[in-house]
């Protein structure tokens, strides 16, 4: 469901106006429009290259996005285009008050007429080569074989750089998912709880859990047969989460910031009530509430709500063949469960978040409003 995320390195350069504030600017709208930035190097005062004109002021910033290179580029040639950079091949090189290029693309290696990546020149330029060493230094040139720290020692520009004692601000710091441990990303069947769940890991250093659900060999049988196949479904559910979560969420990460899962372990009780017969429910109640009380609670329980068509339209989308016959009354009786639950929570954790007619992973605007909605 949701696009791949691939780590892009872009330099940004200014030598007109207000320099440092042409690249806050620039480093702004990627972050709305391209992609979370990771990294962003500190800014280098170089000579202007190839041309007479006033010294640049150089970035180099890391980026996760899910465009494709060419949609890449046609976003960054748009958003220089709007801050008054003026492409004239005919002229060659000049002076401009933003300029931003895609080194890298993880590594990918493409040489078409309108891109080429790697940048061919990169090799040839300190100014980019030594904040890129800075953020990554052993990032691995895919065509060269060096990493940058290599390349930056063989590099034939021996220009002075100036570091600025100022750095630029990161957006991504408005949206600090750090300050919770644990965050769960919960919602209905198809509702999008695990694209997001992804995407929210990947773009801010966290520990991913996700359930296993395709490892559970009673789930296409319980949608041929729910009452036959209830019971066992959902005592070997209730084992499985109770296992991942005990063991990941415990098991401290020193290079993670906190911990997202797409699912929290009380909606085994949800859908067990729906599933279960009142014998049948009453006594995996009993087992549920003596391995809940042990696991930790999330800082933040995010519950992603969609109204029943557009659950289908989901569920169809991705194919899977064991979901076909899911019936819109079977999601409605879900969607109640979570409801009830929720409604009986008061401890301030909670985010009820509407995504019917967003769009999060093609639309990074859906997703920021997502994003601002978890941090509240």
């Amino acid at each position: 469901m949701s696009n791949p995320s691939h780590q892009a390195y872009l330099a940004l350069g200014s030598n007109l106006g207000n320099k440092f504030e042409h690249l806050q600017e620039a480093v702004n709208i990627i972050f709305q429009e391209v992609g979370t930035i990771q990294k962003i190097s500190s800014v280098y005062q170089s000579v202007a290259m190839g041309f007479e004109g006033d010294d640049f002021l150089n970035c180099v910033i890391a980026v996760n996005t899910s465009l494709s290179p060419g949609k890449l580029l046609s976003s960054l040639l748009s958003i220089e285009k709007r801050m008054g950079r003026e492409r004239d091949p005919k002229q060659g090189v000049s002076s401009r008050p933003i300029d931003i290029d895609i080194l890298f693309y993880g590594s990918l290696v493409k040489d078409s007429k309108d891109l080429v990546i790697p940048h061919p020149e990169l090799h040839n330029r300190r100014f980019v080569l030594q904040p890129m060493a800075e953020i990554n230094a052993h990032f691995e040139h895919p065509v060269f074989g060096k990493n940058m720290i290599r390349l930056l020692a063989d590099t034939q520009d021996k220009s002075n750089l100036t570091k600025l004692s100022k750095w630029l601000r990161n957006p991504k710091s408005d949206y600090d998912l750090s300050r919770f441990n644990y965050i769960a990303i919960e919602g209905n069947i198809g509702a999008g709880k695990t694209s997001l769940a992804t995407v929210l890991a990947a773009d801010f250093n966290a520990k991913l859990i996700l359930e296993r659900f395709k490892d559970n060999p009673f789930l296409p049988k319980f949608y041929k047969d729910r009452s036959r196949y209830a019971f066992p479904l959902e005592m070997s559910f209730l084992a499985d989460r109770y296992q991942q979560l005990l063991e990941d969420i415990t098991q401290f990460d020193l290079f993670k910031d906190c911990v997202i899962a797409d699912y929290d372990m009380y909606k085994s009780l949800i859908f067990a009530k729906i599933t279960l017969g009142e014998e049948e429910y009453n006594l995996y109640k009993k087992l549920f509430n003596l391995m809940h009380k042990e696991l930790p609670k999330p800082d933040i329980y995010v519950y992603l709500y969609q109204n029943t068509d557009r659950l289908l339209e989901n569920i169809r989308n991705r194919g899977r063949s064991y979901e076909k016959d899911i019936e819109g009354a079977y999601l409605e009786k879900i969607q109640q469960g979570y409801f009830e639950f929720i409604k009986s929570q008061n401890d301030g954790t909670m985010r009820i978040i509407d995504i019917s007619d967003k769009d999060f992973v093609t639309n990074r605007g859906d997703y920021l409003d997502i994003l601002k909605e978890i941090v509240g």
